[in-house]
């Protein structure tokens, strides 16, 4: 890849992903020209011509893109992305410079000091803490996340470049094109077998990430078997989070990091797991500048979230709802875990849409046990993204396993109805896929009603 001062125009194909809208705001902030496509229109891709970069949303190749230069056009394209698109193919066959995501924020990593958040689960809020305490202790950074900062309303932060800071995806062997300064790695569980075919294969490729980060310098949760610095809540650990509380809703919860004490922290977001990342980006934050332990502190009590994690949508006396991106047995636990702690009294009820027919076959029975944690289930169909239909992997053969006197299959127009008759209860919205979207239709009906 070249420098990107040879550059004049960069088109994405998927730029309506979360990762790529990052990259695309990062180029239209250096000035070139921005424009990409992606099959459906959504609030981002929204955001994006607001910002002044063109989306298309034709399958077919118009004018205005055979239009661009192959001399100076870079091409970005997501993994996801079909190799028979139309846009693939057109760039491809006449010879642009084409590279993927990884590659690219590889390419821009290489001489900057990089902050990088791995794991099964986790990246995004960790990294989103990270970015926040960073930017709100007055480092100008530039940051790539995966998520939208509450704080910020955006993916994409470009207010320097003293530091950077990236999710390492593990997907597609992603993370081992980046250049970290330090890195945490939150979890290791079993994910994504249509790449990895085995756990011990996508072990070994975390393992292969961190060898990729200096001596003294990686983190990861206690318990991971890696060559890090140990983070853990109320146990011995390099890293170390005790005398935890809640007060007010919020944790009260003191850190160590070496010759680093920090006392009386406060912290908003619920779930043992969000006080591991919120140790995970402090660590991160000190190892880069520990002058500034202090602050960054202080900062986590003004951490908003992260949009589509652990989000209350809508709270009243008698109902809350709650939407969150899980889609993986361990990360649909600590929902549970947060809403059992922080709404102990409250019926507890899921709506869940199962993510990619793989992740369902693959992990089946651990859904199963996961999602009969809660009082009440309903599931909706399995949301296919990248993936054809594998015979026999339904929602009804998911359903059938869950050993529950309450659970059903839904449509997504049921979710509407549910909500209208819900009295005293806790509702979660949880997958990967668009029901991110019917969780904004649910909380503007609810506002409205109101």
């Amino acid at each position: 890849m070249k420098e990107i001062s040879q550059y004049t125009h960069v088109f994405l194909i998927g730029i309506g992903g979360i990762g790529m809208s990052a990259l695309a705001r990062y180029f239209n902030q250096k000035g070139l020209g921005v424009s990409g496509y992606d099959r459906t229109e959504s609030e981002l891709t929204k955001s994006l011509l607001s910002e002044g970069i063109d989306v298309v949303y034709s399958e077919s190749v118009n004018e205005q893109i055979q239009n661009l230069s192959r001399e100076t056009t870079l091409v970005i394209y997501t993994p996801a992305i079909s190799k028979n698109s139309a846009y693939f193919d057109y760039f491809s066959t006449q010879n642009f410079e084409m590279h993927k995501r990884s590659v690219v924020l590889g390419h821009i990593t290489k001489h900057l000091p990089t902050l990088a958040v791995a794991g099964t689960h986790g990246k995004t809020t960790t990294s989103a803490i990270l970015v926040h305490i960073l930017k709100a202790s007055g480092v100008k950074l530039t940051a790539f996340c995966g998520g939208i900062l509450q704080n910020y309303k955006t993916n994409y932060i470009g207010d320097g470049e003293e530091v950077v800071v990236v999710e390492a995806d593990e997907f597609d062997r992603s993370f081992l094109r980046l250049h970290p300064s330090a890195a945490v790695i939150n979890s290791m569980d079993a994910d994504h077998l249509d790449i990895y075919e085995t756990s011990q294969k996508l072990i070994d490729t975390f393992r292969e990430f961190s060898q990729l980060v200096p001596k003294g310098h990686l983190y990861a949760k206690s318990g991971l078997d890696l060559d890090a610095r140990s983070i853990a809540l109320d146990e011995e650990a390099e890293v170390q989070v005790n005398r935890i509380s809640i007060e007010n809703g919020s944790y009260r919860f003191d850190f160590k990091q070496g010759e680093v004490h920090l006392k009386g922290l406060q912290f908003a977001l619920p779930g043992h797991h969000n006080l591991l990342n919120a140790a995970a980006a402090l660590a991160l934050a000190i190892d880069f500048k520990p002058e500034l332990a202090s602050s960054f502190g202080k900062a986590l009590a003004s951490f908003e979230g992260v949009q589509r994690r652990f989000n209350y949508i809508y709270k009243s006396n008698d109902l809350l709802v709650i939407d969150d991106y899980a889609h993986h047995p361990k990360e649909i636990d600590a929902v549970y875990q947060a809403i059992s702690e922080m709404h102990p009294e409250q019926k507890t009820v899921v709506i869940f849409q199962p993510h990619l027919f793989s992740r369902t076959r693959d992990f089946a029975e651990d859904f199963a046990i996961s999602l009969a944690q809660f009082d009440e289930v309903n599931l909706l169909d399995i949301y296919p993204a990248r993936e054809v239909a594998i015979e026999g992997v339904t929602s009804e053969f998911l359903l059938n396993l869950i050993q529950h006197s309450s659970k059903q299959l839904i449509t997504k127009n049921d979710i509407h109805n549910r909500i209208k008759i819900a009295k005293d209860e806790v509702i979660v919205l949880l997958g990967a896929g668009d029901i991110g979207i019917e969780a904004t239709k649910i909380s503007n009906y609810l506002h409205e009603r109101v």
